[in-house]
């Protein structure tokens, strides 16, 4: 289990932004900072709006450590094409953050927890490493004894977000399809990620 998962909310707090756009944020509630009257925020240098936005990345696909996001830069940057755009498209096919876009779970902290407890399979086949690459075409689907869970058939049917159209779910058999790599246009982040300023900050 993620060791963010009971203070996840405090995440948003410290970057002052609603990370996951979910109505039980406190930045829903206030928009304020932390502490009983806010912080007064100083312009940010260009280091530390690199480090923002680094931090923001890591944050939104759980405790990702720094070691792990560090080694997911080097394979982005090794690839053809813009590193942001390829980054993005490693930390999509993530197992964790694919149960999360097809919505079978509320958050990407109980994403991995179905993952890691085996409630997952790909292509037929268990899987329990959230970190698994996904690759197009693989089938990821629910075990049937987790399908009839109030969390899941919650997340499936709440209205807060939207399955991405590199995704092909049927909620009924909770059963999905990862059909393509995704652009960073297509990726539905509630905040604007900035995977650019990411490149730059682990290029000086």
């Amino acid at each position: 289990m993620s060791k963010r998962k009971s203070a996840k909310y405090k995440i948003d707090r410290r970057f002052a932004v609603n990370l996951w756009g979910r109505a039980k944020s406190p930045r829903a509630r206030r928009e304020h900072g932390p502490g009983q009257h806010g912080q007064r925020r100083k312009k940010a240098s260009n280091f530390g709006n690199q480090l923002h936005a680094k931090q923001k990345l890591k944050g939104y696909y759980g405790n990702i450590t720094e070691r792990q996001f560090r080694r997911y830069y080097e394979e982005a940057r090794r690839r053809r094409g813009d590193t942001g755009e390829r980054l993005i498209e490693i930390l999509e096919r993530r197992l964790d953050a694919v149960v999360y876009r097809m919505k079978f779970v509320p958050t990407v902290f109980s994403a991995r927890q179905f993952v890691s407890h085996g409630h997952v399979t790909v292509n037929s086949k268990r899987v329990k490493i959230a970190s698994f690459r996904v690759r197009d075409g693989d089938v990821i689907e629910l075990k049937e004894k987790t399908r009839d869970q109030a969390l899941v058939l919650e997340a499936s049917q709440s209205l807060e977000r939207e399955v991405p159209h590199y995704l092909e779910v049927d909620h009924k058999r909770m059963r999905g399809t990862f059909v393509r790599a995704p652009k960073l246009a297509d990726v539905p982040y509630a905040i604007q990620m900035e995977p650019n300023l990411v490149t730059e900050f682990y290029s000086r």
